[in-house]
């Protein structure tokens, strides 16, 4: 039976163990019943789905899975929680801990291996530090995934949902909607964890798409435009485009390919919509070939 949401429980494991929480690992553990009940509710788990964890800490959430899911493999960066792990984890037979960190795994080969290759089910409550790396690291190496439901900061959630036109809006918006729907689950006070985090958090849903939203014949190229037209995001469009040297493109032929999308050479990249960034990476395609023809 899962223990550890039990803020009492987990405190006697953490003595036990006379362990110490690693700032550099970004280290909060969950201890709130009912957030927890929440984000399996919310991923969906079942008996016949195989689920990857990441960042499993004392194995809180690890418990939750076990007694939902078919097999958790759950990877933990940090050498101190492996004997935590397998004393807190040791009633369940569906359950491996990889000691690993989680951006060198061939998660491919995990899923084939344990999965037969279908999509999996990734859940997480993320240090905040590497939010973006693991997400999108999940993303473009086009790993089978069914749904990611991970625990990041308030502030990230909201960026991973909005639209064009306001302050969050920019490329992980982009990149995580075109690859993905995101649903806010929970919104979670720094009081449910310990140690409590200087900020609030948040339950994110990111139910991966069949086939992406819009259609782009060089997903890398737009990924690059993205990129360039929000790393100054007070420059127009075409400025932020011209300083980008692998579109190989003068500042006269960017104007043109901005203007060709029925829009104001003038304009921000921020208020441009994912369809119009597919399409203006669609004209700037055309636009290198010509030149190169």
């Amino acid at each position: 039976m899962a223990t550890l949401g039990n803020p009492k429980n987990t405190i006697e494991v953490l003595q036990k163990y006379q362990f110490n929480f690693q700032k550099k690992f970004g280290q909060n553990f969950l201890i709130d019943t009912r957030i927890l009940e929440e984000i399996i509710a919310a991923s969906g788990v079942g008996s016949n789905d195989f689920v990857l964890e990441i960042g499993p800490g004392i194995g809180t959430m690890t418990q939750y899975l076990c007694e939902a899911a078919r097999e958790v493999v759950a990877v933990e960066i940090d050498n101190n929680l492996i004997p935590i792990l397998k004393d807190t984890l040791h009633a369940y037979d569906n359950v491996e801990v990889l000691n690993e960190d989680i951006l060198k795994v061939d998660i491919n080969k995990l899923a084939q291996e344990k999965n037969g290759g279908r999509p999996i089910k990734v859940v997480a409550n993320l240090p905040y530090y590497i939010t973006t790396p693991i997400i999108m690291g999940l993303f473009e190496s086009h790993v089978p995934i069914d749904s990611i439901t991970i625990m990041v900061q308030k502030e990230v959630a909201d960026r991973m949902q909005v639209g064009p036109g306001t302050k969050d809006y920019g490329a992980l918006s982009l990149a995580v909607q075109y690859y993905a729907k995101p649903e806010i689950v929970v919104n979670v006070p720094p009081s449910c964890f310990m140690p409590q985090p200087k900020v609030g958090s948040a339950v994110i849903r990111l139910t991966r798409h069949d086939k992406p939203p819009v259609d782009v014949r060089d997903e890398k190229l737009m990924f690059q435009i993205i990129r360039a037209s929000f790393n100054q995001r007070r420059k127009t469009l075409a400025n932020g485009l011209s300083n980008f040297p692998q579109l190989q493109l003068d500042k006269q032929q960017v104007t043109d390919c901005i203007t060709a999308l029925g829009v104001p050479a003038t304009i921000r990249g921020e208020a441009l919509t994912l369809e119009q960034f597919a399409q203006l990476s669609n004209i700037i395609c055309d636009c290198r070939m010509a030149s190169k023809g």
